[in-house]
This record gives structure tokens, C-alpha cells and sequence, in this order.
């Protein structure tokens, strides 16, 4: 089946199952890799990409699931220079260990933030839900907390 997907503002088509899921399209066909495979089972979100916005766990997203206007932001479609506002706060205060869940983490911030501004600590625990080994939980909330002063993450 032909598929069409809007990733990064690019359209691509892609010959894939229609229960492909979203992860490997992205990964294996258009060579995205910053998205990364976790669990496989939408428990972690290291697979964590935004669809229309919206985070999404790509590992467990079939292609069939994903409409051909539907518009897929990966980590790789975050401005490079300047980096987006949640990616300076993370750089900035080395919020990465390993680095494996970040960009999970990280786009899951990018959602949170464009949906409530201004989160509180409830909204952040509620909210970003994806497992780090490492245990960076402290400093990606005050990453985001960063982000939320710096304002432009629209």
C-alpha cells in the first residue's frame, strides 16, 4: 500500500503494510533515527513523535492510523539553529545522560508546552509519562520549567 506522510513538513510516500508501525516508517524508509525504539509496546515513549501536535507513541501506531493530512513533527523537525526553546533548556541545563528517551522526552515537552503553557508540577508528572533509565526525571522538569519562562515553543 502507498502511503502519504507529511514528516517535517516534507510529503514522502511510502510502500509500507498499513500495519507498519509509524516508528519504522520514520526510522527504516525515511531514515529518521532520531525517534528511537523503546519498548515497542507504547510504554516508555522514547518513540514519542508529535502528530498534528499531538504526542504520539510512534512504536505502536500503525500507518493505517495516521491520515494523509495529518502533519508528523520528529525530533529532526525541531529547528536545528536556533534549537527550539525546550532543546535549549535541555542543553542547557544537560538534562541528557545516555541520552537514549531524550528525544521522546523532549517532543513530549514540546506538546505539553504548546498545550498548557505554563505547566505545574502536577501537569508535568501527569503529562510526561516516558521512562528514563537514567532517572533524569528532576532536570527534565526543570527543563521544562525553563521553557515555559523562555515562552516561544509554539
Amino acid at each position: 500500500m502507498t502511503q502519504r506522510l507529511t514528516v517535517n513538513e516534507q510529503v514522502h510516500e511510502v510502500e509500507l503494510a498499513p500495519s507498519t508501525p509509524l516508528l519504522w516508517a520514520l526510522r527504516d524508509t525515511l531514515g529518521l533515527t532520531g525517534t528511537k525504539y523503546g519498548c515497542g509496546v507504547m510504554a516508555c515513549g522514547a518513540c514519542t513523535v508529535l502528530v498534528d501536535g499531538v504526542a504520539t507513541r510512534s512504536c505502536g501506531t500503525p500507518l493505517s492510523g495516521i491520515a494523509s493530512d495529518k502533519k508528523i513533527t520528529t525530533i529532526e523537525g525541531l529547528t536545528a539553529a536556533p534549537l527550539h526553546p525546550v532543546q535549549s533548556a535541555w542543553a542547557a541545563l544537560n538534562v541528557a545522560q545516555c541520552g537514549y528517551c531524550q528525544s521522546g522526552m523532549i517532543m513530549a515537552a514540546v506538546a505539553l508546552l504548546k498545550e498548557i503553557p505554563n505547566p505545574t508540577d502536577a501537569d508535568i508528572a501527569a503529562r510526561i509519562t516516558n521512562l528514563c533509565r537514567c532517572g533524569t526525571y528532576q532536570l527534565v522538569r526543570a527543563a521544562i520549567r525553563q521553557a515555559a519562562k523562555a515562552g516561544t515553543h509554539g
